[in-house]
């Protein structure tokens, strides 16, 4: 008869070992028990709850200065400039009507700002219009860019469209 090998002696021992430590319940060797059992927990959130978000108080900007698209291997960014009427304004975004899906053909966005603080300094200076200048800019997927024919873009005072 020939004599077991080294290299399959230790696999062979370690599986023996690792079976019978199913039988241990309570012991510390068995794997199922070195976490414990999971527990609900505490939520930081208040018992009223948390406050609601106030209403968007963003306003469209004045003048819709200049719209491009720059194409991307997975879509297209819709980039935009805008001119308010003083410095300060901030948050500049463009919001999708309809979910930024296609109407008809068509992605509409309403181009948007938040006022500077009433009385502020900013909200006093007129100075050039490069430095009153905001941008924002969006994705559109590939998916939804093939159903698009046209994006308009809207201000107080105008808008501007791209077709293709």
């Amino acid at each position: 008869m020939k004599p077991l090998r080294p290299a399959l002696v230790l696999p062979l021992a370690l599986s023996v070992a690792l079976a019978g430590c199913g039988g241990w319940k309570e012991s510390r060797v068995n794997p199922r028990n070195w976490f414990g059992k999971s527990e609900k927990v505490q939520t930081l959130e208040p018992k009223t709850g948390y406050l609601k978000a106030k209403a968007d108080h963003r306003t469209l900007v004045a003048d819709v200065s200049t719209l491009e698209i720059k194409r991307t291997p997975t879509g297209a960014i819709v980039s935009v400039t805008g001119l308010p009427p003083t410095q300060g304004w901030w948050g500049a975004a463009l919001e999708a009507d309809d979910d930024a899906r296609p109407v008809d053909g068509v992605i509409t966005y309403r181009f948007v700002v938040a006022p500077p603080e009433p009385g502020s300094p900013a909200s006093q200076r007129v100075m050039n219009a490069g430095s009153r200048t905001v941008t924002a800019a969006a994705f559109i997927n590939n998916v939804r860019l093939a159903d698009t024919r046209k994006i308009v873009v809207i201000g107080a005072q105008n808008e501007r469209s791209i077709s293709r």
